[in-house]
């Protein structure tokens, strides 16, 4: 057993708290690692807005890196001393939709993270005495996370760790949505709704597929300039004429390819309306809970545009953070750029409040 330092929600609409809780070593088939930096992400800003049921009290966080501190029984992806990227989507390798490339919707995981638990049902932290449950098996709002092997991916230690923080949540779900959701070509045109971390990672990875014009939509005039760094040609502020605009900007049809990173119902619907007859919209953002998107069914029927959902960039972690971290060591993507804020851990409020601003690409702490 073992203290350390954890930012704690213990319900909706109220302030994360530090407090010093107990860990416990991993057991069979886990891991222990040493958080180095973990991302300041939309999707958990969720359950503080009580948008998303959660158990508690719980340690937000899924989108991290650090060192391997020490392993349970059985454990051989990892050894202690090893850098990792977590994985807040585990996949097992072995169900129906792990063996058919499909690992970001492995059947084996999404129980265990709704319910804020390990495999074994439950949690290895403990807050005064009671037990304190973890977001997407891993928690990474603590200077220290157990998690399942299956979560963490080794990579190269070459790369900082708080750039291969990111790479666990906004890089592979922005790029992967491009390459592997909705296979962007090269001389396709795209509409990327929303310029926040994940936007920027689409834009960057429809520009690496060679798309082109790359249109990015925000409410938000100093993420434009940050946008056209990641690849855009051009920027639209989101307003009733986007649309419009948009088509303006390509040939009067609409892009091939839209794209809504937000999790807005509404935004998701003028998505679907900026791509052409015959195009895709793929949804990225997470909408709350109790949302409705209102699609017309006789519209979609009648243009065939194509609808796509697109989770975790339909990434498989252990092939694709490695593909993204070497297109990184190759100037191919920009991660460090990302970095606008670094906060310590008892600045996590502060960063949050940041982060609802609009005015940085991604926020980190950094431990």
């Amino acid at each position: 057993m073992m203290q350390m330092q954890a930012a704690i929600l213990t319900e909706a609409h109220s302030p994360f708290k530090i407090e010093t809780v107990e860990i416990d070593p991993p057991k069979a088939g886990e891991v222990l690692v040493k958080m180095a930096a973990t991302g300041i992400c939309h999707s958990d800003w969720h359950s503080v807005a009580g948008k998303h049921d959660f158990p508690a009290p719980i340690i937000l966080g899924h989108e991290g890196a650090g060192i391997v501190e020490a392993v349970g029984d059985g454990v051989t992806r990892v050894k202690p001393g090893d850098h990792v990227t977590l994985s807040f989507r585990a996949s097992c390798g072995e169900c129906f939709y792990c063996r058919n490339d499909q690992a970001s919707i492995c059947e084996n995981d999404f129980d265990q993270v709704v319910a804020g638990v390990l495999g074994d049902g439950t949690s290895r932290i403990r807050w005064e005495g009671d037990p304190v449950y973890i977001l997407a098996g891993l928690g990474t709002f603590a200077e220290y996370i157990v998690c399942r092997e299956v979560s963490v991916v080794p990579v190269r230690k070459d790369v900082p760790l708080e750039v291969a923080a990111l790479v666990g949540c906004a890089v592979s779900t922005g790029v992967g949505a491009a390459m592997f959701t909705a296979e962007v070509r090269a001389g396709q045109s795209v509409a990327v709704f929303g310029a926040g971390g994940v936007g920027l990672n689409i834009i960057q990875g429809a520009a690496l597929c060679g798309a082109d014009p790359i249109i990015a939509v925000d409410t938000n005039s100093h993420k434009m300039e940050i946008a056209r760094e990641f690849g855009a040609t051009h920027c639209l502020m989101s307003d009733d004429t986007v649309v419009a605009e948009i088509q303006k900007l390509s040939e009067g049809r609409g892009t091939d390819h839209s794209f809504e990173s937000v999790g807005i119902p509404a935004l998701q619907e003028t998505a679907i309306a900026a791509a052409r007859p015959g195009g895709i919209c793929t949804l990225v953002g997470i909408t709350p809970q109790d949302s409705e998107t209102k699609i017309l069914g006789a519209v979609i029927t009648m243009s065939e545009r194509k609808i796509r959902g697109s989770l975790y960039g339909s990434i498989n972690p252990a092939r694709d953070f490695h593909l993204f971290l070497d297109l990184y060591m190759a100037g191919k993507l920009k991660l460090e750029e990302l970095v606008t804020n670094r906060y310590r851990l008892d600045q996590i409020n502060e960063a949050y409040a940041t982060m609802l601003t609009g005015d940085v690409a991604r926020g980190v702490i950094v431990f």
